[in-house]
């Protein structure tokens, strides 16, 4: 009997270490997740633009693929880089990151440079037609889940940052929560915006008030013009976010000064602003001036992703692609 009871005790006292373990986690989660509230927002703000404009029965089946695509990012391909550079190679975090915040960079000034100059070199060719919709939409998948890499990357990093300095084991469980919980976040919020329509016309058709009939139409109403924004917000997200990576990236590899030029503006201007505004004003001064930037380095990449990488990439990979469709 007292040795039953002994294991009782046991067993009672591993589960308070595993409840105090889960209770940490979680906490340490939630801060580490908070610190990486921007970048969240641009990656919701960013996603919903590559569903837009296919059939509604194939919005949450594409969503679900991105999040899932999403899932294997954080916790297959960046959980454990990131907690291996971290704990060996440091100083490589800052270099692999800009290279990730060029690439939105390129990405938002291509899509602005398409949208001022539509025709130019991207006009469908001559009597070629997409036939083929379940393409096309693995292609927009395959899109969004590689600018959600980036995003991704940069929460992870973040919440890394914002992690206490703790066991290996600790960090991981306390990084896969964070991906875990952002992951659902993000693309439940995505998943809600793209059937938003869908819901509106619901309530439109079925509402027994006549006040829930009518917001059901206002919402199909509003709703091509807030994808319209959402598309505008996506596109300015990934030139700020990929802006400040590469400001921020300078700063840790020693170079301080554009991270000390843009800070002093932002100051400057929050100055001319009442003393309670300071805080919005600062903020939102450098995030326009890391946008702005985010363009100017865009626009410049764009000859160099269009006529030299693009090309090489698809030098190297476009021939097995499409041997891989014609075997299919």
């Amino acid at each position: 009997m007292s040795g039953l009871l002994a294991l009782l005790d046991d067993v009672a006292a591993i589960a308070k270490v595993a409840a105090s373990s889960i209770d940490d986690v979680m906490g340490q989660a939630v801060k580490a997740g908070s610190k990486a509230a921007g970048a969240v927002i641009d990656d919701a703000a960013v996603t919903p633009k590559y569903v837009h404009g296919f059939q509604p029965a194939r919005e949450l089946p594409m969503v679900w693929k991105i999040a899932r695509g999403s899932l294997i990012n954080k916790l297959v391909y960046l959980l454990p880089v990131g907690l291996l550079l971290t704990n060996f190679a440091p100083w490589l975090i800052p270099p692999l990151l800009m290279l990730g915040g060029a690439y939105l960079c390129f990405e938002g000034a291509e899509k602005i440079f398409h949208a001022l100059f539509p025709g130019d070199g991207h006009a469908p060719a001559e009597g070629k037609t997409i036939d083929d919709p379940l393409h096309l939409e693995e292609q927009k998948v395959q899109g969004a889940i590689k600018t959600d890499f980036i995003l991704s990357a940069e929460i992870m990093t973040i919440a890394l940052a914002a992690i206490p300095p703790s066991g290996f084991w600790m960090e991981a469980s306390t990084l896969a929560v964070v991906g875990i919980l952002i992951t659902l976040v993000v693309y439940g919020s995505v998943a809600l915006i793209v059937k938003m329509d869908d819901i509106g016309l619901w309530l439109a058709q079925v509402g027994r008030l006549g006040v829930t009939r009518w917001t059901g139409r206002m919402i199909v109403k509003a709703m091509p013009g807030l994808m319209k924004v959402l598309t505008v917000v996506g596109t300015a997200a990934m030139l700020w976010v990929g802006g400040s990576i590469i400001i921020h990236g300078l700063g840790q590899m020693g170079w301080h000064y554009p991270e000390e030029v843009i800070h002093h503006a932002a100051v400057a201007v929050a100055s001319l602003t009442p003393e309670n505004m300071h805080g919005a004003v600062e903020w939102i001064t450098t995030a326009a001036i890391d946008g702005v930037l985010g363009v100017l380095l865009g626009l410049i990449l764009i000859p160099v992703g269009t006529k030299l990488i693009t090309p090489l990439w698809n030098a190297v990979f476009g021939g097995k692609k499409d041997e891989s469709a014609a075997t299919h």
